[in-house]
């Protein structure tokens, strides 16, 4: 923004409070307009705002199957009371686990296929999501076609979708954002592909499709990319085993990895229920968010879901919350009362056998 040299000092304040106060959800270094410096004066010093802790909240897996299909109707309140908890966050995300199309043929042999109309896009950004992973075993259900759609939908919408793209330099491409002065990036992979569609669906250099955990050395190279320039690094994936409480050995392999090539975060889903949260060292893994918002009527699966917040101070992950809920017509409903005590402290004891601490 310019201001005429002759402006009185006080009119720039107030364009600053105004600034200040707008109600959206932007970094704070993006809210200090500098002020053009008069040819006849010394330039101004550039101001740089300190870095303070944000918030980042995470669901899990998110499809508009069945009998949310309907929700969709009105995107603007699909995500039903859950999204009052993710827009109190700075940042939140969930794993979008669909193809966005409606047309294409169905990935031969798979029991269950998942695909969603672009309307599922604006019910993310009306539910205050910020960005979402398509890197899973159901982003690609919808083969080259469905990911051409998927990719113009999410081109037209603006967005933001990590962990699949027209290519693989796409598809491992960290999203960032800077909020409250700290520079965030996240890439989004899964380390869950059914075996016959592995090579189909894994992005290269030469074609589209989805970035892949199981190729290790161009995760890990992607995290240690995105460690040289940024304050907090998050990995998405898609890994576990289904139903499985504990995490699986494969899970338990590569979080270390992650967390020594320079992750501060480490969280993601699969098995359909809640894994065991906690501290890796200094970093913070989560092995499983299970179902979101999920047509699944399986007590097992639906039971219990919810949303972890984490504090965060660049590389330092100063608090962890649960806000636990059941999923009831395909949603979740927020839990409140001795309820929701209780599952918070039945989310805490899946660490048990995560090997993960409750402090760092």
């Amino acid at each position: 923004m310019r201001f005429p040299r002759a402006l009185p000092m006080f009119a720039v304040v107030v364009s600053l409070a105004a600034c200040a106060a707008t109600p959206e959800r932007e970094p704070l270094s993006k809210q200090v307009e500098q002020r053009a410096a008069d040819p006849s004066e010394e330039p101004a010093e550039e101001q740089t705002p300190e870095r303070e802790p944000y918030t980042i909240a995470f669901g899990g897996d998110v499809h508009f199957e069945g009998i949310l299909r309907g929700r969709l109707a009105d995107p603007r309140t699909a995500l039903g009371p859950i999204a009052n908890v993710l827009r109190k966050a700075d940042l939140s995300m969930i794993n979008l686990e669909t193809a966005i199309t409606t047309g294409g043929t169905p990935a031969p042999g798979k029991q269950f296929t998942f695909r969603a109309p672009a309307s599922a896009l604006t019910a993310l950004k009306a539910a205050g999501v910020d960005v979402a992973s398509m890197a899973n075993n159901h982003g690609m259900d919808y083969m080259d076609t469905g990911l051409a759609d998927s990719l113009a939908a999410v081109k037209r919408s603006k967005f933001p979708v990590v962990g699949i793209g027209k290519n693989a330099t796409e598809a491992y491409r960290p999203w960032r954002k800077t909020v409250n002065g700290n520079r965030v990036a996240i890439i989004g992979a899964t380390q869950v592909m059914d075996a016959e569609f592995i090579q189909a669906w894994t992005a290269t250099s030469a074609k589209g499709g989805l970035a892949s955990a199981k190729n290790e050395p161009a995760l890990l190279k992607a995290v240690r990319q995105a460690r040289k320039n940024s304050d907090t690094v998050i990995v998405h994936l898609h890994w576990g085993t289904e139903l499985q409480k504990c995490p699986n050995e494969a899970q338990l392999s590569l979080a270390p990895k992650l967390v020594k090539a320079g992750a501060d975060v480490v969280v993601g889903g699969h098995a359909h229920i809640l894994l065991g949260s906690g501290y890796l060292d200094d970093a913070y893994v989560s092995y499983g968010m299970g179902n979101f918002v999920f047509y699944n009527s399986n007590p097992a699966t639906t039971g219990r879901t919810g949303v972890l917040t984490l504090t965060i101070d660049g590389r330092k992950i100063l608090k962890d919350s649960w806000t636990p809920a059941t999923i009831q017509g395909g949603i979740p409903i927020p839990m409140t009362g001795s309820a929701k005590t209780r599952a918070v402290a039945d989310w805490k004891a899946l660490r048990g056998c995560s090997g993960l601490a409750a402090r760092p």
